[in-house]
Order: structure tokens, then sequence, then C-alpha cells
């Protein structure tokens, strides 16, 4: 089992960005797919993004496409996410997620990935 930890989270102002980056431990990350979802308070946790490691690919949810990016490092073991022009609405906890799935089709729900992360918190001030 691949163990999961999100960094780079913190209180940034609208317009701003922020780079968060998930570590693996115990397990190369540079397999399957890595997930990216968020969960603002009150609400449920959502579909950010992913990359797909074979055939390298990345997808997005459309509240964040054009503005987030993902990326992968295998030597540093790490998937990261970096946020620009961030919005009061993208505050949440964003959580890291894998699965060895490594299919064309893209992986959106929190039941696709079977290892996570504990959360690293983001908060944009207006």
């Amino acid at each position: 089992q691949v163990q999961l930890v999100e960094s780079g989270g913190g209180l940034v102002q609208a317009g701003g960005s922020l780079e968060l980056s998930c570590s693996a431990s115990g397990r190369t990350i540079s397999t399957g797919t890595v997930g990216w979802f968020r969960q603002a308070p009150g609400k449920e946790r959502e579909f950010v993004g992913a990359i797909r490691w074979f055939r390298t690919a990345t997808y997005y949810a459309d509240s964040v496409k054009g503005r987030f990016t993902i990326s992968g490092d295998s030597a540093k073991n790490t998937v990261n996410l970096k946020m620009n022009s961030l919005k009061p609405e993208d505050t949440a906890i964003y959580y890291c997620a894998k699965t060895p799935r490594n299919i064309y089709a893209q992986l959106h729900e929190e039941s696709d990935y079977d290892s996570w992360g504990l959360g690293t918190h983001v908060t944009v001030s207006s």
C-alpha cells in the first residue's frame, strides 16, 4: 500500500498562486493514476484533476481548467498541483489519491481511487 502525503497548502490572496505536492512512500507514485480532489467547507469532496502515467496525460475539472496544472516527478516520487489565478471559491482541503488503474477513461470519482492522503488546507482570501 502506498502512503501519500500532501504539502504546500497555506493562505494566499485572490489572484495568487500556490503549488501543492503529493509525496509517496512505500511504492512508486509513477504508475497508475494520481488524482487531486478538494473539499470546501460544507460541501462534498470534488474532483480537481488527475495524471495518468501511461502515455502521460492530464485532465481537469472545468472549474480549474486553464488555471491548475498537474505534473509528475518520478525522480522525487511526487505529483504536483500548480494553482494559478486562485479564487476564494478554491478554498478547500486538497487531497491526492492514487489508483493502479491506467485506463484511458477519465477517473473522476472518489471510488476510483484506493489510496488517499490526509489533505492540506488552502485558503484564498478576497
